[in-house]
């Protein structure tokens, strides 16, 4: 095989492993020539299955070229290029190894043809991804790490089930459609959808993102959640009930998301609400449902990362990204306010930006489909996104109230993280054709219709009036100092409660158990030394002349017993 046939993402992988070798300058160019090299080697790629391996009968496709693997391709190597220059300023190895060989891992998992290499990928970003949250190196970020890492290895462990299903029901490891009428295909999708951030299985993810490193978060936010819409879109396309599912996930964190103080996890709930869109995309599974998931995970990847990378330079400048203790910082930090405004609008969907070209393609998927109720759904989604994530973050942070802050700007090539991105956002709203070329199907789509802007600019107009009410009158949720938990309630909580009191039960038994033995042991000697003691029955002093009367009784009766 010749190089341009095995996996990218294996240059960031292996790269990875050299970087405490290196130091200084030289480590921060390898560590961004790493990703250009990933980058260019996906340029040379072209259509079909490659690096394939006989494993046990078995052929793994390390490397399966196609529309939809590349603009994923695209977009993961574009987003560790960023983080990386947005981390350079980081001099922790731990979070540079880790980082790199995440995204590398990521890479792979989407160039993968066949369940088990997906199933190896897929527990190597769990490995690799959790010592970002570890690296803050406390108590509660140690556990908060192990929360995750059940979890993700948890979704492998189904993966790996499904997987020998399926083998053992058609035989082959081929990683397609697999849809959910067998066995292994609900398993599959259940794993899926744990990465996916599924209602009720999407905790971990407000759990984790928050509580990672400055750096770390953008890398999270990039890659496991994405990595799973991709799975989703090979494996279930048009699969109906992922347009509940998804148009669930869009609206419930909206009302979780007004009331956090923690801006960090306002962007994780608003992770969980785009996410949302992406998966009634790929439920509809109409070709231009198909590219909306794709071009929607493409640009979200862009303004979530900008977004936290803006929140990140908060806490890297003041040490808090709380709402209640913030605001007043756009005297102090001007740049990177201005690039938050910008991952705000894009997130949002206003017109120039690029979440309106790729949204809109699945609310007009929606809508083509006849799926009404959906599509009213998506359009109360897009609204409260822009009240949580396009007004109260850079509202609450940079404005609102003065803190009194006065802080230095975010560090140079922060700033230069967040301008590329930035530019990346606009560019993709203004000219969407270069992003429509590398989609799955071809697209026979116009985003800048009349009837699209006027919409989308009256919605988030009604939007934003209603904020500005709210707020004006008190009627808006206050930013207060509180941790407040949704369903994660369930495993932070009750079931910490429910095993520390059966525990409890557990040793107050065991006592019990104890003194019921030791009462028993003391009555059996009690009683021994009654008759056996010195003073016992049977240590008792008899007479002779009594002695000798039993004697002769015993004898008589034998006798008597004898002769009868």
């Amino acid at each position: 095989m010749t190089i341009e046939q095995f996996s990218p993402g294996l240059i960031l992988i292996v790269g990875a492993a050299f970087v405490p070798l290196l130091s200084g300058y030289l480590r921060s160019a390898y560590m961004l020539l790493l990703p250009v090299l990933c980058g260019w080697q996906m340029l040379q790629l072209t259509p079909g299955e490659y690096g394939t391996v006989e494993v046990f009968d078995y052929t793994l496709i390390m490397l399966r070229v196609d529309k939809l693997s590349l603009i994923f391709g695209y977009i993961f190597t574009i987003a560790s290029f960023l983080s990386v220059l947005y981390a350079l300023h980081m001099k922790d190895t731990v979070q540079q190894v880790a980082g790199m060989a995440y995204a590398g891992a990521a890479i792979c998992a989407a160039f993968t043809g066949d369940l088990i290499s997906l199933f190896v990928f897929w527990e190597l970003t769990a490995i690799t991804s959790v010592f970002l949250i570890w690296a803050v190196r406390t108590e509660r970020a140690f556990r908060t790490g192990m929360r995750y890492l059940v979890i993700q290895v948890g979704s492998g462990v189904l993966l790996l089930s499904g997987a020998l299903l399926i083998v053992g029901e058609t035989g082959s490891i081929t990683f397609g459609h697999i849809g959910i009428d067998s066995l292994g295909g609900k398993l599959i999708l259940l794993s899926f959808g744990i990465k996916a951030a599924f209602p009720l299985l999407h905790n971990w993810l407000q759990d984790a993102y928050p509580e990672a490193t400055v750096t770390g978060t953008v890398f999270l936010s990039s890659f496991t959640t994405k990595l799973a819409i991709y799975a989703l879109a090979r494996g279930f396309p048009g699969t109906e009930m992922l347009i509940w599912v998804g148009a669930t996930m869009t609206a419930f964190p909206i009302f979780f998301a007004v009331i956090e103080n923690d801006l960090r996890r306002v962007l994780a709930y608003s992770l969980n609400n785009q996410l949302g869109f992406m998966v009634v995309g790929i439920g509809i599974g109409t070709e231009l449902a198909l590219n909306g998931a794709a071009s929607h995970a493409f640009a979200h990847i862009l303004y979530k990362s900008l977004l936290f990378m803006s929140m990140g330079a908060v806490l890297f400048r003041t040490g808090t990204v709380n709402g209640s203790e913030l605001g007043g910082l756009y005297k102090s930090m001007p740049w990177s306010t201005g690039f938050c405004i910008i991952g705000a609008a894009s997130i949002s969907g206003f017109p120039l930006f690029s979440g309106f070209v790729t949204k809109s393609m699945i609310l007009t998927a929606a809508a083509d489909e006849g799926h009404w109720i959906t599509w009213t759904v998506l359009l109360f989604a897009s609204a409260g996104v822009f009240h949580h994530s396009g007004i109260k973050i850079p509202y609450f942070a940079f404005f609102a109230h003065d803190s009194g802050k006065r802080v230095k700007e975010a560090p140079i090539n922060m700033l230069v993280a967040m301008g590329l991105t930035s530019f990346l956002c606009i560019f993709i709203g203004v000219n969407p054709a270069p992003l429509y070329a590398i989609l799955p199907y071809p697209v026979d789509y116009v985003p800048y219709t009349t009837a699209h802007v006027i919409t989308m600019l009256q919605l988030l107009a009604f939007a934003a009036l209603a904020f500005a009410v709210l707020n004006r009158y008190g009627f808006y949720p206050p930013e207060l100092r509180s941790t407040n938990l949704d369903t994660d309630w369930i495993y932070r909580r009750l079931i910490p409660r429910t095993v520390s009191a059966f525990l409890r039960s557990l040793v107050e038994a065991r006592n019990e158990l104890r003194r019921w033995r030791a009462a028993l042991l003391m009555y059996i000697l009690d009683r021994v030394f009654h008759y056996h003691g010195p003073r016992g029955v049977l240590a008792r002093t008899w007479a002779i002349s009594g002695a000798a009367l039993w004697v002769m009784v015993l004898l008589g009766g034998y006798l008597l017993v004898y002769y009868l």
